[in-house]
């Protein structure tokens, strides 16, 4: 109960807390004079969270940079002995080959579900339309943690005859013999069946921001390439495609970089175990678990190094989007 007032004092005070603050900022601002005043007023309301991002993201960076060059306690300079130790172990270049799958495999295959779902629902109608996407984006409103425990079900494999699990289920009904599917071994099936419940999770966003790039293309470009015999084939990969490119790009990165530190997931169905680590549940055993602040702090380098290109590639594509509208 007293976790649950908690919350709620923070939900209401929280808001209401910044919003005095501000209104007490924007006073002492009309203090001034109306040219300093107008020159002051974006300085002050952009400050706080200026210090916020710089004492909460800044800093930490920062530091965690520093770390990585030091000892597991972070009590003596180790150069790069971190980083060689991470490549020397044969576990961790399973992790790589992982976060490399993950990557192949989880942005294009969302970016194309989430097309194909905005493409055929748009031809359903507007109330089967709205039916049928509320239901695609429903995953959206829950956390990983709740979806891994969902599928982590789905999963299940029992020494018995009876299975609870639904997939070992279905291949019992049909005769099969039923798998532990989450220990699997095979080509990473384990890490790929993960990973459907990513898709699962990521397909609603995906299919909300394409289904509106895909209606924002004008009707007069469909209907002059169906009068030069353009088929529905033709019509979508030569004209609607190149139109929402910047769209499904964006969707692309954005799916990119949440799969490249992907956590939760993992954590909920294996725990990283079973072959399935990556560079996400790596940095969390190793801080957290073994007390290597050295050896975590070069993971997190490493996912940065990865991440940060991506994310100059994101906003230089977000600007050209804003140019084109």
């Amino acid at each position: 109960m007293q976790d649950i007032l908690i919350a709620i004092l923070a939900i209401i005070v929280g808001p209401l807390a910044t919003f005095g603050f501000y209104i007490l900022l924007n006073w002492l601002v009309n203090l001034f004079p109306e040219k300093v005043g107008r020159s002051l007023r974006p300085y002050v309301f952009i400050g706080p969270v200026l210090l916020l991002v710089g004492g909460m993201l800044v800093y930490p960076t920062v530091q965690t940079v520093t770390f990585a060059f030091m000892n597991a306690d972070s009590t003596a300079w180790v150069g790069f002995n971190n980083f060689t130790r991470l490549f020397k172990d044969p576990n961790f270049l399973s992790t790589l080959f992982n976060n490399f799958l993950w990557v192949a495999v989880v942005p294009i295959t969302t970016v194309v579900f989430g097309i194909a779902i905005a493409t055929l629902t748009d031809r359903l109608g507007a109330i089967r339309e709205r039916v049928f996407k509320s239901i695609i984006f429903m995953p959206m409103a829950i956390s990983f943690v709740a979806a891994s425990s969902i599928w982590r079900l789905n999963y299940q494999w029992d020494s018995g005859d009876t299975q609870i699990g639904m997939l070992n289920a279905i291949v019992k009904a049909f005769g099969g013999t039923p798998v532990a599917w989450m220990q699997a071994e095979t080509f990473s099936l384990n890490s790929l069946l993960i990973m459907v419940v990513v898709i699962w999770g990521n397909a609603g966003f995906a299919m909300t921001l394409l289904s509106a790039a895909i209606k924002a293309v004008p009707e007069e470009t469909v209907e002059a390439g169906a009068i030069d015999g353009a088929n529905a084939w033709q019509s979508f990969f030569r004209i609607v495609l190149p139109q929402i490119r910047v769209t499904a790009v964006s969707v692309f990165i954005t799916v990119l970089i949440s799969t490249m530190k992907i956590f939760d997931v993992i954590w909920g169905m294996t725990g990283g175990n079973f072959h399935t680590n990556v560079l996400g549940v790596d940095f969390f055993l190793e801080y957290f678990v073994y007390n290597d602040t050295g050896k975590a702090s070069a993971v997190v380098v490493l996912l940065m190094i990865a991440i940060i290109p991506i994310m100059i590639y994101q906003i230089r594509t977000y600007r050209k989007q804003e140019e084109l509208r």
